[in-house]
């Protein structure tokens, strides 16, 4: 195999625990909307327009492609139906998204990112919507490459042969990290890059590796994943 030149990173549940994040998110948005927009709140619950939102996604793949873009659509359906102001909708999402982009990484993320990135390129390729800038990780990062802004989801190749084509690596020069094994170990390994999938004892809900998924390494923290790593980089 040829050796790594580059990294590439999932985000959610790989460097942060992404369902408190969530949860705490729409626990801010929904004090937003009782103290902004009471018809909303009087109408609505969490688990109600989480269940919009599911049922948008499934009648329209667009949404699987932009998360922000479907909270926003299920919120701009919320307001209409309770009489308020569509126009609060973008409000509603500032406050939804600055309160997403409040993680708190895994305990081994960035000194493992401060390690790795003087010895290899790191980059990100993610379904989801966090602002690494925002966060204040995209430093770590030469390229970070979301499936809404490239119009392509894991596990599409496309999204991963856009990263490596951003980093200047050949698919095979390349290692994808991250916790789903289908979207992103099976998705990698399809576009031709090495799978490593991310097994934290700490995270919940857990994963499930199939039988017919077949990681090039499993690693249940970043100090073993570097050192699958250091031993098959090209040394600089």
């Amino acid at each position: 195999m040829p050796a790594i030149k580059a990294v590439l990173f999932d985000l959610d549940d790989t460097l942060w625990p992404i369902v408190p994040v969530i949860e705490r998110a729409e626990n801010i948005l929904f004090d937003w909307l009782s103290a902004h927009v009471p018809a909303v709140a009087d109408r609505f619950s969490i688990e109600s327009l989480r269940a919009r939102r599911r049922e948008l996604m499934a009648a329209d793949p667009v949404y699987q492609l932009d998360l922000r873009r479907l909270r926003h659509a299920g919120l701009t359906e919320a307001f209409l139906s309770a009489g308020e102001d569509v126009a609060l909708v973008d409000q509603a999402m500032e406050v939804f998204s600055k309160a997403r982009n409040q993680v708190t990484p895994f305990g081994d993320v960035l000194p493992a990112l401060e390690r790795l990135r003087e010895r290899v390129t790191l980059g990100s390729v993610s379904n989801g919507v966090a602002d690494l800038e925002a966060i204040g990780m995209a430093h770590y990062f030469q390229v970070s490459v979301a499936a809404h802004r490239v119009g392509r989801a894991k596990p599409d190749a496309a999204i991963f042969h856009a990263a490596c084509e951003a980093i200047g690596v050949a698919p095979q020069e390349a290692v994808y990290v991250g916790d789903d094994p289908l979207l992103d170990v099976q998705g990698a390994q399809q576009a031709g890059l090495r799978g490593i999938w991310i097994n934290r004892a700490e995270l919940v809900p857990k994963r499930v590796l199939p039988a017919d998924i077949c990681p090039d390494a499993v690693c249940s923290t970043f100090i073993e994943l570097e050192q699958w790593i250091y031993q098959r980089i090209i040394e600089v």
